[in-house]
C-alpha cells in the first residue's frame, strides 16, 4: 500500500498543514465525535478503516484533535471497519467533554501528538 491508497479524514489543523502537499487530506473544522460520524459515513459508502479511531493513550474528548486513515477506494460495506467505528462512537459518548478547559498551548500538544500517531500508521501503510 502506498500513499495514494489511503486518505486522511482530520480535524487537526497541523495534519492539514504538514501533509496537504504529499497526501489526500480531507480536513474539516468538526469536533472529534463529528470525525468518527463522518468517517462512519465513508465506511457506509464502502470505504475500509484504515487506522483504529481510538488509536493512542488520549481518551475522547480528552483532546479535540482525531486523524484517520481511510482506504481511498470503495468496495463492499466492510462490516469490521463498520463494528470498529461504531464502538468508537459509543466509547466517546462516554466521556466528559474536557478539551474546552486547557489553556492554549495544550491544543498544540494535541496536535502534535495526534500528527505522531497518525505518521506511525502511515509510515506502516506506505512500507507495505
Amino acid at each position: 500500500m502506498g500513499s495514494r491508497d489511503y486518505m486522511v479524514i482530520t480535524n487537526n489543523p497541523l495534519v492539514l498543514d504538514r501533509l496537504k502537499e504529499t497526501r489526500h487530506v480531507v480536513y474539516r473544522d468538526i469536533s472529534y465525535e463529528e470525525i468518527l460520524r463522518e468517517v462512519r459515513d465513508r465506511i457506509h459508502e464502502g470505504h475500509t478503516l484504515l487506522s483504529h479511531p481510538l488509536s493512542g493513550s488520549v481518551k475522547p474528548n480528552e483532546t479535540p484533535y482525531k486523524s484517520i486513515m481511510i482506504s481511498e477506494g470503495k468496495g463492499e460495506v466492510d462490516e469490521a471497519s463498520l463494528k470498529l467505528i461504531e464502538n468508537a462512537i459509543q466509547a466517546c459518548r462516554k466521556f466528559i467533554f474536557k478539551s474546552d478547559l486547557y489553556e492554549a498551548p495544550v491544543y498544540d500538544d494535541f496536535q502534535i501528538i495526534d500528527l505522531t500517531l497518525l505518521e506511525s500508521g502511515m509510515a506502516s501503510a506506505d512500507a507495505g
